[in-house]
């Protein structure tokens, strides 16, 4: 019995500390038209988030302000996936760690919201991962800080699930090309990757999004 109480102080304590890192990060987010609005920023200035601020960064944060445009542009939600959107009946808020030279994030960002403006009783809120290590290093993927990532909280902030940093099939392509041989240098394997996104027309973010949804996201009682 002393032991399952020490379990349980431990697990207190740990939910704790979750979520007061939670607390600030939500304390510091921006809005998805904040966030919209600092990537077209950074590319007018020929910037990028982060540290890096090499020519590549740079340019992959022109690439991914041009995506996010293209795509909230000319993406729309399934109306069966809408449907079960508009089905949710309370509030969440759906926390994004990103940056604005990721392609996944560019790729991800748009449909995420489209997800989240089929019901008004989701919010999301967006924050940069080099900013927020703290609360990136408690939604690791395979031990790695991969972005985007979205966190999943009910009206307390108390987490209700995850997902990211990409869907499963675009993970297995970038598998595959982590355990090359030799592997092709990031900018010829992207090329790829988003060749995949352009194909899947965001079937499988709002497909998998909606499955947590449904099967890991408990309603609150």
């Amino acid at each position: 019995m002393h032991f399952d109480l020490l379990i349980r102080s431990y697990y207190e304590m740990e939910k704790s500390a979750l979520k007061n890192i939670i607390n600030t990060a939500i304390d510091h987010s921006m809005s998805y038209e904040e966030y919209v609005n600092l990537v077209q920023t950074l590319t007018d200035t020929g910037d990028s988030s982060g540290p890096n601020k090499s020519e590549s960064y740079v340019n992959y944060t022109k690439l991914g302000n041009q995506r996010m445009k293209r795509l909230a542009k000319t993406i729309n939600l399934p109306e069966n996936h809408e449907a079960k959107m508009q089905s949710i009946d309370y509030s969440q808020t759906w926390l994004i760690i990103t940056e604005s030279w990721c392609g996944d994030a560019a790729q991800i960002i748009p449909l995420l919201q489209k997800m989240a403006d089929a019901n008004d009783q989701i919010d999301t809120r967006f924050v940069l991962r080099d900013e927020n290590l703290e609360l990136m290093d408690q939604f690791l993927t395979r031990g790695g800080r991969s972005i985007p990532k979205l966190i999943m909280l009910d009206n307390k902030f108390d987490v209700l699930g995850s997902w990211g940093p990409r869907p499963q099939e675009a993970q297995m392509l970038y598998d595959a090309w982590k355990q090359e041989e030799n592997p092709r240098p990031y900018s010829d394997f992207s090329v790829e990757l988003q060749k995949w996104y352009l194909q899947d027309k965001g079937e499988s973010t709002f497909s998998e999004v909606l499955d947590i949804l449904e099967n890991t996201v408990a309603q609150p009682q």
